[in-house]
């Protein structure tokens, strides 16, 4: 089994690239669907979701061609099938898209119920609500979500709560409906708004997106288009903590800052200094890390996907600091694998108060998710001596490169396949 081996205590410095966001390319992905025309697709991150829904996608009979490791050409012309289930698919949360692709150019889908991590509840009645509203049938049989209309057309759809994956399925279903619709209470993140920007360079007319009110006038059909992938944000804020708790100094490249505001403001609550510029952010740590309190909330509040990497930072940091979880129920499952490290945490229901300590020690933990995956590789690079790290595909399904670039820094970090390779990994880094 390959794992991580990180050995901790060494300050990351210097320079890193931040790729393509993958919230952003998944949903973005899908929607080349919606035209005939070939969809030329840069700066989209090479990691493990971005693959398996491509592959889904050729399943289907799309043709794809890579240029290059970070672009992609897709044409939709042939496809052969309205039914996605192979079984890659139902690992993916983004499965889903498919279903507001297809059922838009197609009035039909049938999509495997989609999987991901597993951080708590995350229901799909907004998205089954949007599209009936639209005018389609939805079912779900088998293990799969069928949806079919014989005309879409456009309505009001008000969000009961801000839900990014329905904003986006909705958004694609009504870019081409017939009519005019009103999606209220809408997500605000910076995907959502660089899908809109994808579908309109493709002819679609939507205005609003990156507010609470998104106004969809459908179109017959869309055409083609080249397209960049705005900068990931979760990955640059990761990047951003690395260099907090390892006492670093990072400069995290091809950002937008404007994305990463409520990470910055953190960053500069716990002690950090922070330098922006117009598309890079330098981040020094070279103070005791303060105390603070943090609530995750839909953008542009402090993203969730940043809370168990903020958490990390915390542990490390004088006093008690309070984390409010307001997105998923179950997403402080890593707290005991930090805990094994050394972290003083109490978590009661959606809330982990957290002790500061001085150190963290190495020890063996799991990943039990994306995100908290990530924000463990952080603490072992903080800690004393030698840690490993399980169940790594978690990393990989959005951190491309994860390892490689963390090496770049400085990070004393190896995958290692067995135990002569861990001790290799010892011998080298003792």
């Amino acid at each position: 089994m390959i794992q991580y081996a990180i050995k901790g205590g060494t300050p990351l410095v210097g320079e890193v690239e931040i790729g393509g966001a993958k919230n952003a390319a998944l949903p973005i992905l899908a929607a080349s669907v919606m035209t005939d025309d070939t969809v030329y697709i840069e700066n989209m991150p090479d990691v493990r979701d971005t693959k398996v829904l491509l592959c889904a996608m050729e399943s289907i009979g799309v043709m794809m061609k890579r240029t290059d490791r970070h672009s992609v050409a897709l044409n939709a012309s042939n496809i052969n099938s309205l039914v996605v289930d192979d079984e890659s698919i139902k690992k993916i949360r983004a499965s889903y898209y498919l279903i507001g692709a297809l059922l838009g150019k197609y009035k039909r889908a049938e999509v495997a119920l989609p999987g991901g991590c597993d951080i708590g509840c995350r229901a799909i009645d907004q998205h089954i609500k949007g599209f009936r509203a639209l005018g389609a049938e939805v079912t779900i049989e088998h293990g799969l979500i069928k949806t079919y209309a014989e005309r879409l057309v456009g309505n009001h759809i008000y969000m009961d709560v801000v839900s990014v994956g329905a904003t986006i399925n909705i958004m694609m279903a009504a870019a081409l409906a017939e009519g005019k619709t009103t999606i209220e209470n809408a997500a605000k993140e910076p995907h959502v708004v660089d899908l809109a920007n994808f579908l309109n360079s493709m002819g679609a007319n939507i205005k609003g997106a990156g507010t609470d009110v998104i106004r969809i006038k459908g179109v017959p059909s869309l055409h083609g288009t080249e397209y960049t992938i705005i900068p990931d944000q979760i990955e640059a804020g990761t990047f951003m903590f690395a260099a907090a708790v390892t006492r670093g100094d990072v400069t995290v490249k091809n950002v937008i800052p404007k994305h990463l505001e409520s990470i910055t403001s953190k960053l500069l609550e716990i002690g950090c200094e922070v330098e922006e510029a117009d598309d890079c952010i330098r981040v020094v740590s070279s103070k005791p890390l303060q105390h603070t309190h943090v609530k995750t909330l839909p953008y542009p509040g402090f993203p969730t996907d940043m809370q168990p990497q903020i958490t990390v930072a915390l542990a490390l940091s004088q006093g008690t600091s309070i984390v409010t979880e307001s997105i998923f129920e179950n997403r402080f499952k890593y707290v005991d694998e930090l805990t094994r490290m050394g972290a003083n945490i109490k978590v009661e229901g959606n809330t982990a108060i957290i002790d500061g300590v001085s150190r963290y020690t190495g020890a063996s933990i799991s990943a039990p998710d994306l995100r908290a995956g990530a924000a463990l590789v952080l603490a072992a690079m903080a800690a004393d001596g030698y840690t490993t790290v399980d169940d790594i595909q978690y990393i990989e399904r959005g951190y491309e490169d994860f390892h490689l670039k963390l090496q770049s820094l400085g990070a004393q970090i190896e995958l290692v396949e067995t135990e002569k390779d861990y001790q290799k990994f010892k011998l080298k880094t003792g």
